[in-house]
């Protein structure tokens, strides 16, 4: 029955005599239960939002499983505990090796070398004594305390990987590198310049400080204003709804390609990521290239859209902008590209499109854009169900995901570079690293409704419900092996958010041509990879169906590099499936009652 109807009846038997009352506490009792359980829930809620305040949303239950689960097994386990004994004496002999081999010559080799990723001990004073045997035993002490939380049988997966990762951290926290007196870089350059780099670094410290507390951005990011020197290239926005902007951007060619591009961002960052300065904007780029472009530009979410959920995202979000881009062009398909989030709910609709038949898209191309999160990397470490309704009740008590608590999560997983070298680098040092528009734009972020964040996390990460076939769009499943439409994958090497291995396993689900291009640099940088900049290359090879699975790391020995950006392969790519040029159109569709509201960049993206 619909809700709101009252069902009334037309007729009543009449009854000569009632039954004997029998008497009870039963019903009464359920009737006071169901509220108070209800105000229950509520309390557990809300001591659970509360101590989130304090454990930067990571749950104690979670951690402590793992760490008991760890220790449980460890205690239990006397081959490793003998193993782990050798490994500590073998490591202390070759520290003791290498000092008596620095006393006898200089510039002896280092008994361990640190992982190429780790640049902390870079500094020529690293390898004068003391500071050579400090951080060749801090090495040596990592490598035991790694050995010491892996391999170890019985422990589940998930709890060594978040054991290990905790221990990386707290080792990362005491690094030689963190403190003056430990540090020879440091020291060299206090005594150089007589303690103004301390005295600088002091200066740093509070005006961070300062903007911390008044809600600013780091220092020099008001020098970059959206609308001013980002998100420069022309455009207008020809739709708005409750959810999303629709901007279209302004023609540079005589002639454009007949099929528009429509882009969907992810809405966990502000969309103008692919249009920042003119030299490095790929929106601009594709304009220039003759293309029609639509961009989405998402709503900064507050606590009156907590109920928005993936379907309002799916329907407000994709298909409406699909909806719209029909309208400005009509009859000609449309080559559909998502980043990251942005990627994942395009692939969910361009499944649902294909099920049912709908023909629109020319092809989709998905930009550090996961669609099985079977090797999602560490950001599963904080995807358990502890750990989810935790998170849950922190997002159900505001009604949203603060920004705070994604770049909190962000940061850990590069502890290293974002949080512990930056301060050596501007409070010990006293230097600040220049401001430049990636880096304005990473502190530009954007908040997520809990609905919508609770459902993502646990349908995709959690349940991995889209790879599995058992993601529902209006009530059916969807399959990404229904997709027919040629499609543009891309990976980048050293993504801590979307692992390229992750998004490679796109050629498990999809049935149909896959071009995958993996490019060097992180989930930003890697895709923010403009012709010209120095240090570029990409790796790319178009896979058909029929051809046999090859993994990840066997293609990529397999596929040699190329030197340059991988933008012009792309658009290259999307000639080779484009029509031959045409006028442009208009701006908006007026029949449609879709004209051109106000200039680019829009409204939403200034929301704070």
């Amino acid at each position: 029955m619909p809700e709101g109807t009252i069902r009334t009846a037309t007729s009543i038997t009449p009854v000569k005599a009632a039954p004997p009352a029998i008497p009870s506490c039963a019903p009464a009792a359920l009737e006071e239960a169901a509220p108070a359980a209800a105000t229950l829930s509520i309390l557990d809620r809300m001591t659970h939002a509360w101590m989130g305040r304090f454990t930067a949303s990571v749950s104690p239950a979670a951690l402590t499983l793992a760490w008991a689960d760890w220790a449980i097994h460890l205690a239990s386990s006397p081959g490793k505990q003998i193993e782990l004994w050798q490994k500590g004496v073998r490591k202390t002999a070759r520290l003791a090796q290498y000092a008596a081999t620095c006393g006898a010559q200089e510039g002896a080799p280092r008994c361990i070398d640190p992982l190429p990723q780790d640049r902390r001990f870079e500094h020529p004073g690293w390898m004068k004594p003391p500071f050579n045997l400090i951080h060749q035993a801090f090495l040596l002490q990592q490598q035991w305390w790694h050995n010491a939380t892996t391999g170890i049988r019985g422990v589940a997966e998930g709890h060594e990987k978040g054991v290990t990762f905790t221990a990386r951290q707290l080792l990362d926290m005491i690094s030689p590198t963190n403190f003056p007196l430990t540090n020879p870089e440091v020291l060299e350059a206090t005594v150089n310049q007589m303690g103004v780099n301390l005295a600088r670094g002091y200066r740093n410290w509070t005006d961070d400080l300062r903007r911390q507390l008044s809600g600013k951005g780091p220092a020099g990011v008001e020098d970059f204003r959206v609308g001013g020197n980002l998100a420069v290239t022309p455009g207008r926005v020809v739709f708005r709804n409750r959810l999303m902007e629709l901007i279209q951007y302004s023609p540079t060619t005589g002639e454009v390609r007949p099929e528009p591009v429509l882009i969907v961002p992810a809405w966990i960052m502000k969309y103008y990521i692919l249009d920042l300065s003119a030299q490095n904007s790929l929106i601009g780029y594709l304009v220039s290239r003759g293309y029609t472009v639509f961009c989405v530009s998402w709503k900064n979410p507050g606590p009156e859209d907590r109920d928005l959920g993936m379907e309002d995202y799916q329907r407000l979000g994709v298909l409406d902008a699909l909806r719209v881009v029909n309208a400005v062009v009509p009859g000609m398909p449309v080559h559909a590209m998502g980043y990251c989030l942005g990627g994942t709910l395009l692939s969910i609709v361009a499944a649902a499109l294909a099920r049912d038949g709908d023909q629109r898209l020319a092809s989709m191309t998905l930009l550090a854009a996961q669609t099985d999160f079977t090797e999602a990397g560490e950001l599963t470490l904080f995807i358990d169900e502890s750990q989810l309704s935790f998170l849950e009740d922190g997002m159900w008590s505001q009604g949203y995901l603060d920004t705070t608590q994604m770049a909190g999560a962000f940061q850990l997983l590069r502890s290293n570079d974002l949080i512990w070298s930056k301060m050596v680098r501007e409070y010990l040092l006293g230097e600040r690293e220049p401001m430049i528009d990636l880096m304005a734009w990473n502190a530009d972020s954007t908040r997520m409704p809990y609905r919508m964040h609770s459902e993502y996390l646990r349908r995709l990460f959690l349940e991995n419900e889209l790879a599995g076939g058992r993601y529902r769009v209006d009530g059916r499943p969807v399959a990404l092996g229904d997709i027919r439409c040629p499609v543009f994958a891309v990976g980048t090497e050293t993504d801590h958010v979307a692992p390229w291995h992750s998004v490679y396993r796109a050629r498990l689900l999809l049935d149909t041509e896959l071009t995958f291009c993996l490019t060097n640099g992180g989930h930003n940088a890697g895709i923010v990879s403009e012709p010209g900049r120095p240090r570029r290359r990409h790796r790319l090879e178009t896979i058909q169906p029929d051809q046999p699975y090859m993994d990840a790391d066997t293609w990529m020995a397999a596929t040699p590099p190329r030197e340059g950006s991988w933008w012009p392969s792309w658009v290259d790519w999307l000639d080779e499936r484009s029509g031959s040029p045409v006028p442009p159109p208009a701006m908006g569709c007026k029949e449609a009652a879709l004209p051109p509201l106000e200039a680019a960049p829009g409204t939403y993206v200034h929301m704070r």
